[in-house]
Order: C-alpha cells, then structure tokens, then sequence
C-alpha cells in the first residue's frame, strides 16, 4: 500500500457490489485507469471472496478492501483472499480485536459521537461513519471535529458526486465512500469505459 492510511489513498472509495466473480477484474481495472486505486469490495453477495482473489492477484495496481465485514470470521476470510484493508459498518470488541489481529489497516464503522470515543480509548483514530446520511451528515461530523479533532473519518452512505465535494472539504474527513461510479446498469453492462469516466471524475474531487 502506498499509504499506511486508507483514508490517503484517493477521495473516494468505491464501494462495489458484485454479483459475478468474472466482473471484477475488469471492473477494478476501470477504476485504477479513472484514478481510484483504493476499492472496496463488500461481502453482500456470494462471489464477493472470488471477486477479491480476483482483483488481488490480476490488477496490482488496485488496493482491494473488504467491506460490510462483520464477523472475526469474516476478517480471516477476506485477509486470505488478498485484502488490504478492511471496512465494517459498526464494531464490537469482539470484531475490533479480529481486525487488529489481521494485520492490515482497517475503518469500524460508527455514527455515534460514544462510539468514536470508545474507539479512541482503544487508540483507533480512522474510522467510516455510516449510514452517513442518514447519520447527520456533514453537519453531524462538522460538530465531531470540535471536540474529537483526532477522529478521522470515511463518510459512506448515500453520498452522491454532488454531496462529495462538501465531505471532503471537513478538517476530519479523509475519504468518502460511494457506489455512484459503479452503476449496476454499467456493470451488468459491462461498460467499464462508463465506469472509467465516472472514476475519473471522482478522482478529480478535491475538499
């Protein structure tokens, strides 16, 4: 990874939904060539581990994540299949020390200002805030950065490319994560050209 930090990799992480295997490449090819290295492959579907082994051992210029990861078992799954790092949508103790363990950097996920505490106690500083919108938004984590200037975070969760750029412009928000570059109608498509263009306007989003 050319960052120890997934929030530094690029503005946006995409966050893919597959349900063919055979997708994947091309797809993470796509977004590499837009500008978006850092890809987050979410275990929702039952091709999700074979679309990581896929992405990890074909497209070394990808940083593939897994992501909706819930379970220690899950943790030990994804890091088998080649992933770099790891998203949840929330954290336990019981998850937070499976991802410790793996060995790879990782976002729990919260959207409570006592989560982002309890994280802090256990010297976790990056996290995802999610469901972002729903959660309060930018305005919610603008009141976080006050009196949590350490927390960082990944927004994901309804942002759209128009709502990005006001994420991206909080002291404490690294990253966002979004699906908006990876329409399910270009993917079943396979109109990854689609996919490159909408990568590379992502890429382009600066706070």
């Amino acid at each position: 990874m050319t960052s120890s930090s997934v929030l530094d990799l690029a503005p946006v992480v995409p966050v893919v939904v597959l349900e063919d295997a055979a997708d994947a490449v091309p797809l993470a090819r796509a977004l590499v060539a837009g500008g978006l290295p850092a890809i987050e492959v979410t275990l929702r579907t039952a091709a999700a581990l074979d679309a990581i082994k896929a992405i990890a051992a074909e497209v070394p210029d990808a940083v593939v994540g897994a992501g909706t990861v819930i379970s220690a078992q899950n943790v030990a799954d994804t890091v088998a299949a080649g992933a770099r790092f790891l998203v949840s949508p929330g954290w336990t103790d019981v998850l937070l020390d499976a991802m410790k363990r793996s060995g790879v950097p990782f976002l729990p996920g919260v959207s409570t200002t006592s989560e982002v505490v309890a994280l802090l106690e256990r010297g976790v500083t990056e996290m995802k805030f999610f469901p972002a919108e729903a959660a309060g938004g930018t305005a919610y984590l603008k009141a976080l950065s006050a009196p949590l200037p350490q927390a960082r975070f990944c927004p994901t969760g309804g942002i759209s490319l128009a709502s990005a750029p006001s994420y991206l412009a909080l002291p404490n928000v690294g990253c966002v994560g979004g699906s908006w570059m990876v329409p399910g109608d270009a993917v079943a498509a396979k109109d990854w050209a689609r996919v490159e263009r909408l990568a590379g306007e992502a890429a382009a989003l600066r706070g």
